[in-house]
């Protein structure tokens, strides 16, 4: 079994009355609009969730990413396509790091050997000679706030599977692979509309890929409610919202990075950012009602790192503010 810390997410380092910059979720409930959709849906919930259901949501993908629906395959969330993962049966995988740790997880729980690509200094890629039959990277990656270039992403060996969870919120989604039939594209709608809670995702893919991923799922394995939130969150009126979204979290990164200068790591392209700071800050910070995402359960950082949730300005400044007095009394 994988180490526990492998498993460790932000979710663990938030608790209820801390100020929450631990977990990466843009707004704590969904828009009124969506909620209403999904209230209205409630009543069939008696029925089974309906191929019809699962076509519209398949096709409002399709429609999005300029896809044929047999290049969709909807999830329970990213972290059910990392589950997935192990059918492709690779001979070797290759995880860049510091990255997301479920598919590390799933591979080793797999008993598929996991080989580090382990990235320093920026973050960013470099030439790799690793051997490998698949490669997972993150693109924004978390923690790291790297967006990395499309180009360089393609020269990484076998299947590319790239986890593009945090591309909505990158104005424009100018490195996204999600066009290409040729690597697997993993996407998350949880983040941007506040859904972590329903759980909805997709792959994209080559349709041969994703019946493969998609073998001995149990019937139904999407519910009626993830289809519709699926379904909504692709809409024209939805990606029209999100595009603002977008341009307002680079405003706000823009922000979070003038007010903690030297501390951040990398310039942020994701709505979080990678600090470091002394040790015991993470702790501080919580004594004093604040909430950050650990950083040493991911390979390649150490508790000197925190990973911070980018919020709006007047939000921001109190993570700010509990950030300058901590560092004061760690001098």
């Amino acid at each position: 079994m994988t180490s526990p810390d492998l498993r460790h997410h932000g979710d663990v380092d938030a608790a209820p009355g801390l100020a929450d910059f631990a977990v990466n979720v843009r707004v704590p409930r969904p828009p009124d609009w969506l909620r209403e959709r999904l209230a209205a849906a409630l009543d069939g919930l008696g029925s089974y969730p309906s191929k019809l259901a699962e076509q519209r949501a398949r096709e409002a993908v399709a429609r999005r990413h300029g896809r044929s629906p047999d290049e969709v395959l909807l999830l329970n969330g990213a972290a059910e396509g990392f589950a997935l993962l192990p059918k492709l049966a690779p001979r070797r995988a290759a995880i860049v790091h510091p990255g997301f740790t479920e598919p590390e997880v799933a591979f080793r729980d797999a008993g598929i050997p996991v080989e580090h690509v382990l990235l320093d200094g920026d973050f960013t890629l470099s030439e790799t000679s690793v051997d490998a039959d698949l490669t997972v990277i993150g693109n924004p990656t978390n923690p790291t706030s790297v967006l990395h270039e499309a180009a360089k992403l393609k020269t990484l060996p076998g299947l590319l599977v790239v986890d593009e969870a945090f591309m909505d919120a990158v104005p424009g989604e100018p490195e996204s692979l999600a066009h290409d039939p040729g690597v697997l594209v993993l996407r998350s709608l949880t983040k941007t509309w506040g859904l972590a809670g329903l759980r909805a995702g997709y792959f994209l893919g080559d349709p041969e890929i994703l019946q493969r991923l998609a073998h001995g799922r149990p019937h139904w394995p999407v519910g009626s409610l993830t289809l519709e939130a699926i379904t909504a969150c692709c809409s024209p009126e939805a990606l029209e919202a999100s595009a603002r979204f977008a341009l307002e979290a680079a405003e706000h990164a823009a922000y979070a990075l003038e007010q903690l200068q030297d501390l951040v790591v990398v310039p942020p392209r994701a709505p979080f950012l990678l600090v470091r700071v002394p040790r015991g800050t993470r702790e501080a910070l919580r004594d004093k009602g604040i909430a950050a995402r650990r950083c040493d359960t991911f390979p390649g950082l150490d508790d000197t790192y925190l990973r911070v949730a980018i919020r709006p300005p007047e939000e921001f400044a109190v993570f700010v503010d509990a950030l300058r007095v901590v560092m004061e009394e760690l001098a």
